[in-house]
């Protein structure tokens, strides 16, 4: 595969355009089967998938634009033009950027989205879904997402999804020395007992399938009055809890509007995906239900500064941005002069080899005249090589892909190769492979007989005939 080739296309389904039941839709059981699936369809070269409670994103790396476009129109689920966006190599690439540093979030600057997409660049590696193209993208998305967080002020305040659950609940209730309760022990729920804790409630469950997940997260927290119950233990739980949030994975509704029949007045925030609070819920009698989409209510201080901030981290993703494309030029490019130089390497070598037989047929050559004549051949291959390679970078700063691509085509690694394109010993009756016009181009138009009379038989015979 070519370490520079390939265009990136991708398809997003995510909060700010679609609802929570179409991401619901959208996502899969877990990434690697996205990957798997997309990899395996004929030109894929890469794929790379994220999902998290409020989006769905594919990308893949085809040769053409018009490929990756028709595979992920394939691939994505029936959730309505209005909810899916298509997005082509350079919308995807700075997408991407701004995922990772949190400009995307529901909660502007929210730490979370980093290590989702550290794990699903993990789960992409274990796959082996990743190649050059994605694997610098996404790299470069995750170094630009610890430079916002750790140069800039976007994510003050609410960090998490999680932590702006709490957040929401100190907005509508007191928590101090109320009873709170965690369902789910997971890494949503995790950071809201932790935000919890921090926020003085009286008492704090945490409630999970697994007693020993709950365990562990109330082993963490700061927090003495911190309780692990079972799923089994949670309609007591429920019974006792001023507020709630629930943060499970399961496929359905963990909490009913029965459930909380009898809960008495309860705030409850709903951070999961799929929801785990069935909707009816809201209307029980002293039951409050918030879903994600109120989590945009971050207090008005948080909002202004990463606000600022993120002015600061748009200037750093453009730079970059471009930081990135370069690097994709460059590598470009450097293939296409490795190409070349390989391929003069080859004819050097072979007739430097030519050139010590004829010459020791006539006296042995000492080292050192064997060296001088090496080095010489060195240096005439640097020199005549150090034009093209400036004008080849000049062109990948250009985007003068044109140019770029036909080199591809006259330096490749077989030039000069016996028996190989435009090789000297092609086979009898065989066409050449490099036509009159590529040996005059070559040569620069007019060819001196001093030079003609040095060519080869087959090569000096192509020139006169196309004279």
């Amino acid at each position: 595969m070519s370490a520079a080739t390939g265009v990136v296309s991708g398809i997003r389904i995510s909060h700010d355009r679609a609802s929570l039941d179409d991401v619901e839709a959208a996502c899969h059981a877990d990434e690697e089967t996205v990957l798997r699936r997309l990899t395996d369809v004929p030109g894929v070269r890469e794929a790379f998938a994220l999902q998290t409670c409020n989006r769905f994103e594919v990308y893949v790396v085809t040769d053409a634009e018009a490929t990756g476009r028709a595979v992920l129109a394939d691939f994505a689920p029936d959730v309505g033009d209005h909810s899916a966006v298509e997005m082509g190599h350079d919308e995807s690439l700075r997408h991407l950027l701004r995922v990772a540093a949190g400009l995307e979030s529901l909660v502007l600057g929210e730490d979370q989205i980093l290590g989702q997409v550290r794990n699903a660049y993990e789960s992409a590696r274990e796959v082996g879904a990743l190649g050059p193209m994605l694997d610098d993208a996404v790299t470069k998305a995750i170094h630009v997402g610890e430079r916002a967080r750790t140069e800039t002020a976007i994510n003050d305040g609410a960090v998490s999804v999680g932590s702006a659950a709490v957040n929401l609940l100190d907005e509508r209730t007191d928590l101090n020395e109320a009873t709170a309760l965690v369902v789910g022990a997971g890494e949503m729920g995790t950071i809201a007992a932790h935000a919890l804790a921090d926020a003085a409630v009286g008492t704090l469950y945490v409630a999970n399938r697994s007693l020993d997940s709950a365990t562990d997260v109330t082993e963490t927290v700061a927090h003495d009055e911190a309780l692990a119950v079972s799923l089994d233990g949670l309609p007591s739980a429920l019974d006792a809890a001023d507020v709630v949030v629930s943060a499970t994975g399961s496929e359905g509704h963990v909490l009913d509007a029965e459930d909380l029949r009898d809960a008495g007045e309860t705030v409850v925030v709903d951070i999961a995906q799929p929801r785990d609070v069935s909707p009816a819920a809201d209307a029980v009698d002293g039951v409050t239900l918030y879903g994600m989409a109120a989590l945009e209510s971050v207090t008005d201080a948080t909002e202004r500064r990463r606000r600022a901030a993120a002015e600061s981290v748009e200037a750093m993703i453009d730079r970059e941005f471009e930081h990135l494309l370069e690097s994709y030029k460059r590598k470009r490019a450097d293939e296409v002069i490795s190409a070349m130089y390989e391929s003069a390497e080859r004819v050097k070598e072979r007739e430097l080899s030519e050139a010590f037989s004829k010459l020791d047929a006539n006296g042995d050559l000492t080292d050192d005249q064997r060296e001088v004549v090496a080095a010489m051949a060195d240096a005439l291959v640097s020199q005549l090589l150090a034009p093209p390679t400036k004008s080849l970078r000049d062109a990948a700063a250009d985007d003068d892909w044109g140019t770029i691509n036909t080199a591809l085509q006259l330096f490749d690694p077989d030039f000069g190769e016996p028996g190989e394109s435009g090789g000297e010993e092609a086979a009898e009756g065989e066409e050449s492979a490099r036509p009159p016009e590529f040996v005059r181009e070559r040569l620069g138009g007019e060819v001196p007989d001093e030079m003609a009379e040095q060519m080869p038989e087959d090569v000096r015979a192509i020139i006169a005939d196309d004279d």
